[in-house]
């Protein structure tokens, strides 16, 4: 592996950061408050380390599979570097480890914070929290492809490092036209909720941070209540309807758009997806009926927000969650692990995996009725391979393991049972919030510094979908 080509695909990956603190100080410096110097100061140094390996690294043709891999990893390392250094300057609640929390938090989605009053920031941080949601909604999805490698084919195979290889074939186009379907649906998506909720009563500084959290499925919001604060219904159903369509295949959304509407529906992936939350917010409404909430539409309508906001990792909140009886939370976390569709911006094992997972389950189940009997498994038409089977079933036991194994290491840090596991789930999943000391109108500020850090990898570890990571970490033993 060339380690000088890596450098210098991790130095456009920091030019790409500093365009957007460039613009975050820019509004700070509008606003007149005090983040101007961090962010400036920050994007400044950005532009220095991206761009000597840039001048003094000669571009290169062609670029093999393992640089690409580490590329991609190098890049969201050093984009947490970078984020962590206007917190730290900035200074308020941003001890390192706090800054470097809410880095990670905001580039993989996530949306767990550490902030007491979110309120009290100043904008152009505000704008800067919100950016590394948006850059990490896209950033591996479409920026990585667009300047890491420029071969087609390698390109595509981080695409495929990204998301499930299920999803890749609804992009029945090259690398270049992939890229530019991705673009268009990200930044349509981010628009047209933009005007919805300034039209519902938004101002426009509230309605692009939150525009730019739910596309990017991440959930940071520039108020303390997340979504709460505005007891509005018109913005919640808003917010829902962008919360579940960011959670498609943008393939799939492309082609609905361009094509045929019916499309989407088409799909087995999409129906399963839409028909579990309606069960989960079936089953959750009724659970909280007369015991939280009197009324029955008040029980419908906090039971869907969460239920879609959880199931797309999302992360916005409009009620408090942790005082909900036990078989609702065990429903959220269901869907905290479960999450939306492969393709789309959402963490999570996603929906693609778990339906395979069944498809795994009857077949092995009629083989056994059937020994000699040659199966073949669909899904929405398409055959499933043995070898995507095999691996979507390693995926989710691992995946369950990494959930097991943070949730005890965090128990070790002092952290209750409940918060532990329900914040290893909700780091895995970026999902953002849990129960216990982490629920939907808390924070992660009272964990110990060694509990951050841990979510901290856990976070990574399921933005990158476990392999990425393991790969780039163990690079020399498993080559």
């Amino acid at each position: 592996m060339r380690l000088e080509i890596v450098i210098r695909y991790t130095g456009f990956v920091l030019l790409f950061n500093s365009l957007f603190l460039f613009i975050s100080a820019l509004i700070s410096l509008i606003s007149g408050d005090s983040a101007f110097v961090p962010l400036l100061f920050s994007a400044v140094v950005a532009v220095l380390i991206g761009v000597f390996p840039i001048i003094f690294v000669p571009p290169v043709e062609n670029i093999q599979n393992d640089e690409g891999l580490m590329i991609v990893v190098s890049g969201w390392l050093f984009s947490f570097l970078i984020g962590t250094l206007p917190y730290i300057i900035w200074g308020g609640p941003f001890t390192f480890t706090n800054a470097w929390f809410e880095s990670v938090s905001g580039f993989t989605t996530t949306g767990s914070s550490i902030l007491t009053n979110i309120e009290a920031l100043p904008m152009g941080i505000l704008v800067w929290r919100s950016f590394t949601h948006w850059i990490g909604g896209i950033g591996i999805v479409v920026f990585m492809l667009a300047v890491a490698l420029p071969s087609g084919q390698v390109a595509m195979i981080l695409y495929r490092n990204e998301i499930s290889s299920l999803a890749v074939e609804n992009f029945q186009y090259r690398t270049k036209k992939t890229l530019q379907i991705l673009l268009v649906v990200y930044f349509g998506l981010t628009v047209l909720e933009t005007i919805c909720l300034i039209l519902a009563g938004m101002n426009f500084f509230e309605a692009t941070t939150h525009s730019f959290a739910t596309v990017a499925t991440g959930g940071f919001s520039c108020r303390n209540n997340s979504i709460a604060y505005f007891n509005s219904p018109l913005i919640e159903i808003i917010i829902i309807v962008f919360m579940i369509l960011s959670g498609i295949h943008f393939g799939l959304i492309f082609v609905a758009i361009t094509d045929n509407f019916k499309k989407i529906w088409y799909s087995p992936i999409v129906r399963y997806y839409i028909g579990a939350m309606i069960v989960g917010i079936i089953l959750v409404s009724a659970s909280i009926w007369n015991d939280i909430y009197k009324s029955f539409w008040d029980s419908v309508r906090f039971a869907a927000f969460q239920i879609i906001s959880v199931g797309t990792s999302t992360g916005f909140a409009t009620a408090d969650t942790n005082i909900w009886p036990g078989f609702s939370k065990l429903i959220l976390i269901f869907f905290s692990l479960q999450c939306a569709c492969a393709g789309s911006t959402s963490g999570g094992i996603k929906v693609d995996r778990i339906l395979i997972l069944w498809k795994s389950f009857t077949t092995q189940i009629f083989k056994m009725k059937h020994p000699k009997a040659v199966v073949t498994s669909k899904l929405g038409g398409t055959v499933i391979e043995s070898a995507l089977m095999e691996a979507s079933v390693l995926y989710i036991v691992l995946y369950l393991c990494v959930v097991l194994t943070g949730s005890l290491i965090l128990t070790l840090t002092g952290v209750d049972t409940m918060s532990a596991f329900s914040g290893t789930v909700a780091a895995m999943g970026n999902v953002g919030p849990g129960f216990g000391q982490v629920s939907s109108l808390s924070n992660f500020n009272m964990l110990p510094d060694a509990a951050k850090w841990v979510l901290s990898i856990v976070m990574l570890l399921g933005r990158l979908e476990i392999f990425g990571l393991m790969m780039f970490l163990f690079y020399r033993v498993i080559r």
